[in-house]
């Protein structure tokens, strides 16, 4: 009988193994499933090009009877949507990198940006609400230029989404600052006890004779 539990036992354990790899391979796996999505991004960047050249060729023809507020307007319109674009394009390549997969044919590349492969999560919640503040700043901005067509009630939406944008983003600025100290204090913390482990060894105690010399454990 104990041969026949013993023998089941030693059955049951690559079986419980396979089965967990199984599951495992596929939960994996299921970050592949956000890849369409940053193909989605990829040809929503591709509507911000179409929009932008519609909107130049627009002012192209305005230029004759623009005058300098009108220019600037229409030059902060469409610097609004090339920061849109940007952010857009700092989303695909560190969403994707960080949940998906590396990109590959970018890593000898001589145009592959500086931040790329280096903004994580935290980062790229940073810059994604630092580009949200500087084009709704723009909008305002768009609005001081032309305070005839300004709606009093809009604007102070307006104001309100922008302060909003600046509270979160300081708001993620102070939490990160908060988990990078609390990540530095715990690495300090383990070269610390490695260094003590490896004194105690070269001095050949026991942990036993470690604890009566230090019995607070600090």
């Amino acid at each position: 009988m104990s041969k026949t539990t013993s023998a089941s036992h030693r059955t049951a354990g690559p079986v419980r193994e396979r089965t967990e790899g199984f599951f495992e391979s596929i939960l994996f796996g299921s970050r592949w499933l956000l890849a369409p999505i940053y193909f989605g991004l990829v040809l929503g960047l591709l509507i911000i090009v179409v929009k932008f050249a519609e909107m130049f060729w627009h002012i192209l023809g305005d230029v004759p009877s623009m005058t300098a507020s009108d220019t600037t307007l229409a030059v902060l319109e469409l610097l609004d949507i090339a920061l849109l674009g940007n952010l857009i394009l700092i989303v695909i390549f560190s969403g994707y990198e960080n949940f998906v997969s590396k990109i590959n044919v970018a890593r000898q590349s001589e145009d592959r940006p500086s931040w790329m492969g280096k903004v994580d999560f935290s980062g790229l919640k940073i810059k994604l609400i630092g580009s949200l503040v500087a084009i709704s700043v723009i909008e305002l901005l768009k609005d001081f230029l032309n305070p005839e067509g300004i709606d009093p009630e809009q604007e102070v939406w307006l104001i309100a989404i922008h302060l909003t944008f600046v509270v979160s983003g300081l708001i993620f600025a102070i939490t990160d600052y908060i988990a990078d100290k609390r990540a530095a204090v715990d690495i300090d913390a383990q070269e610390k006890q490695l260094e003590l482990q490896r004194n105690e060894s070269s001095a050949g105690l026991t942990p036993a004779q470690v604890a009566d010399l230090n019995p607070t454990g600090e």
